[in-house]
């Protein structure tokens, strides 16, 4: 089921499972709860404490042809095309670092 909000902003389904899964990846280091899912237009942000200057990684999910994974490696977007929402757990060593990096600021 999508969402779509006021603003045009459209929730897929495939980006709240990738917000579960990297919630799930980031748990072996912090508090879950920690994560935050924040959409836009272009993009879904995968968010440390809900704060915009720390992200953990971007889920470009809207293009069910084309997924593309951005993770944040020291200070710049890395984007990797995925073929399934669970292709996210081949990069789980790169959201793990993302996540001791933005613990230890």
């Amino acid at each position: 089921m999508e969402l779509i909000d006021e603003s045009g902003i459209e929730t897929t389904d495939e980006e709240v499972q990738g917000f579960m899964i990297i919630q799930a990846i980031a748990s072996k280091l912090t508090d879950p709860l920690r994560v935050h899912m924040r959409d836009a237009k272009s993009y879904c942000a995968i968010l440390f404490d809900d704060n915009n200057r720390k992200a953990i990684c971007r889920l470009r999910f809207n293009n069910l042809d084309r997924l593309r994974l951005g993770v944040f490696v020291d200070g710049a977007e890395i984007v990797h095309d995925i073929d399934a929402v669970e292709g996210i757990y081949a990069f789980a060593d790169e959201i793990e670092a993302r996540v001791q990096e933005l613990l230890a600021e």
